[in-house]
């Protein structure tokens, strides 16, 4: 048997390919839109990709499960578990294998047996793998989104993404039942998760990528939790904000994902493009580092510097029914970013521009804008004063643990859609942790033409060392 991860770090999310040597056989499972990936792996293996599968409907990315079956002509296999509200809408149109709890197919000489395991989705299935060339026991679980490497799917994307109300404590009871059946795998039975630290599917995911189901069971705080009420207040206290984003993946991929595939680069356009693509209602997302953006960017555009934390922030800030320009430091900048995009199905990207662009607009137009700060002492006086009001852009629980009185909260992903609960008569001081979160937060206000925005310097981490101890949660 052969078994290959690829891990994609901007996601933090793993698929598998996995083939039968004996026969070239081979299935991936949990694809994402970046196909090509899995098409080479198998070619160099001397495999040929004859299925193609997935543990759930994905929330946080497109699926390329569809698209990489139509484009090797793979069987199809999807979960027919989770209900009418759950179930995959292109399954008949794409003749697919549809897949219950207890299902066993083969792939070459390797056998899959399929096990619901939900909670985290409805329709969640995990593969049981075993090499029938050397035994008929199993040797290892693609998990996906059930259980990670010390963490277990959250239960509550239902609710807080997909807006199904009273969903999140039901899931929570069912994933409980779903660990049940884990705890009585054989502790040898290797865990190959779906997703690793970063990834916004749990709250405390390990970048160990794989372990053990007796691993699990000793280390893992939700494997080891058997007091049905303790793991559901445990499960759902704590999670972050899903990404925005989440809500049109799920129904995305639930609908129907693309069958063809999409180019995952595009070209570097003309300096003058940049000014172009202001005028026509574009948006033109500055991929630079904070410091560059800051020093001199043109108005309008948002500053999303291309890190492991782009594509969440895209996904949340960036519309899906416009046209969007780049600007980046260069072609391999703009490569990972348009990659970043399509991958969270943010197709509409028209083209990049290098930083030239910005000083050939600025020849054009006129002055660059600039980023301000402001030091703690100055940002206390203004909110004293009454001329400036602190907006807090942290997750809820970072919120909970403490902060500015007086401040507005605003979770940096909902900032665009709750721009109107802003003060518009007072100068607006924006803070994160550190720094980072409040600059792309501030890039957004001025971008949507508030110029009285200041970014607070060393944010609440300086805050609470120079001023004192924060306000706890209401």
């Amino acid at each position: 048997m052969f078994v290959r991860r690829f891990y994609d770090d901007d996601l933090a999310q793993a698929s598998y390919l996995i083939g039968s040597p004996a026969t070239g056989e081979a299935i991936v499972v949990d694809p994402n839109r970046d196909i090509e990936q899995y098409l080479a792996g198998a070619r160099a293996e001397g495999l040929r990709i004859t299925h193609v599968s997935e543990t759930h409907i994905h929330a946080d990315f497109v699926s390329g499960a569809r698209a990489l079956a139509a484009r090797t002509g793979a069987t199809l296999l999807l979960s027919a578990e989770g209900g009418t509200d759950w179930q995959y809408a292109f399954a008949a149109a794409d003749g697919a294998t549809l897949l219950h709890d207890g299902d066993r197919f083969n792939v070459g000489t390797v056998r899959f047996e399929v096990m619901h395991t939900p909670g985290h989705t409805p329709e969640h299935i995990a593969f049981l793998v075993t090499n029938t060339a050397a035994t008929e026991e199993p040797m290892a679980m693609v998990s996906g989104d059930f259980v990670f490497v010390g963490d277990v799917g959250r239960p509550d994307l239902l609710e807080k993404a997909a807006r199904q109300v009273g969903t999140m404590v039901e899931g929570a009871k069912t994933l409980f039942r779903s660990l049940e059946r884990f705890r009585a795998l054989p502790d040898h039975l290797q865990v190959w998760p779906g997703h690793g630290a970063g990834s916004a599917c749990g709250k405390s995911l390990g970048a160990v990528p794989s372990t053990t189901v007796g691993y699990e069971k000793i280390a893992n705080w939700g494997v080891a939790t058997t007091d049905e009420a303790t793991f559901v207040q445990g499960v759902l206290d704590g999670q972050p904000e899903p990404p925005a984003y989440f809500a049109i993946m799920k129904r995305v991929n639930r609908d129907g994902p693309p069958r063809e595939v999409h180019p995952l680069a595009v070209p570097a356009l003309p300096a003058d493009s940049l000014g172009s693509a202001l005028a026509n209602g574009s948006v033109v997302v500055d991929t630079r580092t904070v410091a560059a953006h800051a020093a001199g960017h043109v108005p309008g555009t948002i500053n999303i510097p291309v890190n492991r934390s782009f594509a969440t922030w895209a996904g949340s800030l960036v519309p899906y029914d416009r046209d969007v320009l780049l600007i980046a430091a260069d072609e391999a900048a703009a490569t990972r970013a348009v990659r970043a995009l399509v991958l969270i199905g943010l197709d509409r990207v028209t083209g990049w521009v290098p930083p030239g662009a910005v000083d050939a607009w600025s020849a054009a137009h006129g002055e660059l804008s600039t980023a301000r700060n402001v030091a703690v002492a100055e940002a206390r006086e203004l909110v004293d004063a009454g001329d400036a009001v602190i907006l807090d852009v942290r997750r809820q629980t970072e919120w909970e643990s403490g902060h500015v009185p007086g401040a507005v909260h605003i979770p940096l992903g909902d900032l665009p859609s709750r721009l109107a609960d802003l003060p518009g008569d007072r100068e607006i001081v924006v803070h994160c942790q550190s720094g980072s979160r409040s600059a792309i937060a501030a890039s957004v206000l001025r971008a949507a033409g508030r110029a009285d925005v200041r970014n607070l310097e060393g944010g609440i981490v300086a805050w609470r060392r120079e001023q004192g101890p924060l306000t706890a949660a209401d």
